[in-house]
């Protein structure tokens, strides 16, 4: 075997360039692997984490007839009594915290201009709020007792050419199925760095939007956040109710989960060609080696080599370049994944719906997907020796030291 190793090595610096290059090749197959694998990993992730911080949450508390996608206001789809419920949740050791909020369609109008919104109702003072003050482009965070003031978002400020201290109308439906209105002043303009959300929203306080839309004494649900997000489904059983059901921030996100499912079996595709062509360059590399030893393979086999240690012999130069191109790959990978983590790639506002994709994505690369996709690029170069490994083993003695003459 060392004879073996010490032969296939030779003929790898027989011709460094192709050799280099051949690694080479096989190391930005597995660098472009790495990166979209961490690219679609930090997506799904990131969408999750800004679903449940902005809008559902670890847990939703709602009553029974709550049509989320309605954003009804009816009595009877509405909690009464939030306050109360909203303290006796919070009692419980797994949440972190408990908040009622209030979701309302609206339409905000600036003289000609006008555009449909959301109404966020929402405790200015929870720590649930926090992502909204976070980066307050303008202006001011709302006070809870603030009654003629609202914030809107960075996209939709933009929208409409609005800036702090703007007075805007505001149309909202009622309990009632009526639609109120109000003259409010944009207190400040916040970024949560996704414009989808930023471009549709507009928070009040609580209390301002319960009488805004007449729902005073309701709430929409009952926004919970969990110190571990893994007992989402023990908490939510606790908090099952007759007349109040509870959603999972995974039930809520269904869609984040088709898409990464989606994505997930759709980049299989995208791996088998990339690595079809790093396979590609390994077995035309071989194939030449085998082309240019020709006479030297015929002498091996006249001298009694056997054919399965000719066949080793290629394998353990795919061997080499594998390995050579795994470090290289996991050298360029590894760089590209840190840019991608750290900085980002800046998309802008990409117009999606349903999900709450940021400006900016985030590559997130798994330790298990490294693992799977390094192991895969090496699987491959490894049998990309198969078919020039047999042909130099089925070559005769004769004929391979007259071919190699000619």
């Amino acid at each position: 075997m060392t004879q073996l190793i010490k032969m296939a090595f030779r003929e790898l610096l027989r011709n460094k360039r192709r050799s280099f290059f051949s690694s080479l090749a096989l190391g930005i197959g597995l660098a472009l692997l790495l990166l979209m694998a961490s690219v679609i990993s930090g997506e799904m992730k990131y969408s999750m984490e800004s679903a449940v911080k902005l809008q559902s949450g670890h847990l939703q508390v709602q009553a029974k007839t709550y049509n989320e996608a309605k954003n009804s206001l009816a009595y009877e789809d509405l909690i009464a009594d939030p306050d109360a419920v909203t303290t006796k949740i919070a009692t419980l050791e797994q949440v972190s915290v408990a908040t009622p909020r209030l979701i309302a369609s609206g339409i905000i109008s600036n003289k000609d201009e006008t555009n449909g919104i959301r109404l966020f109702g929402l405790d200015t003072q929870s720590s649930a709020s926090d992502p909204f003050k976070q980066e307050i482009l303008s202006g001011e965070w709302l006070k809870s007792d603030d009654r003629s003031g609202i914030m809107i978002g960075q996209a939709l400020a933009q929208k409409m050419n609005l800036k702090t201290g703007d007075t805007v109308n505001l149309m909202a439906n009622t309990s009632d199925g009526d639609v109120d209105q109000q003259m409010f002043t944009i207190r400040g303009i916040f970024t949560t760095r996704t414009p989808s959300f930023d471009e549709y929203t507009v928070i009040l306080p609580f209390a301002k939007a319960q009488a805004l839309t007449k729902t005073e004494g309701h709430a929409s649900l009952i926004y919970v956040l969990l110190n571990d997000a893994g007992q989402a489904d023990e908490v939510s059983k606790a908090l099952n109710t007759e007349q109040m059901q509870v959603k999972t921030y995974l039930q809520m996100n269904d869609m984040i989960l088709q898409m990464e499912e989606f994505s997930r079996s759709y980049m299989v595709f995208i791996y088998l060609i990339v690595l079809a062509i790093t396979a590609t360059v390994i077995v035309n590399t071989l194939v030449m080696s085998v082309f240019e030893r020709t006479r030297e393979i015929g002498i091996l086999s006249a001298i009694g080599m056997k054919s399965y240690r000719i066949m080793s012999m290629f394998f353990i130069e795919s061997v080499f370049l594998a390995i050579g191109g795994i470090i290289a790959g996991l050298i360029i990978g590894g760089l590209m994944v840190y840019y991608a983590t750290t900085v980002g790639i800046y998309f802008g506002d990409i117009g999606s719906t349903g999900l709450l994709i940021g400006e900016r994505i985030y590559a997130y690369l798994q330790v298990k997907d490294a693992i799977t996709l390094t192991l895969l690029a090496f699987s491959v170069a490894i049998l990309a020796a198969l078919y020039p490994a047999i042909m130099a083993a089925r070559l005769e003695p004769v004929e391979a030291m007259r071919g190699g003459k000619n």
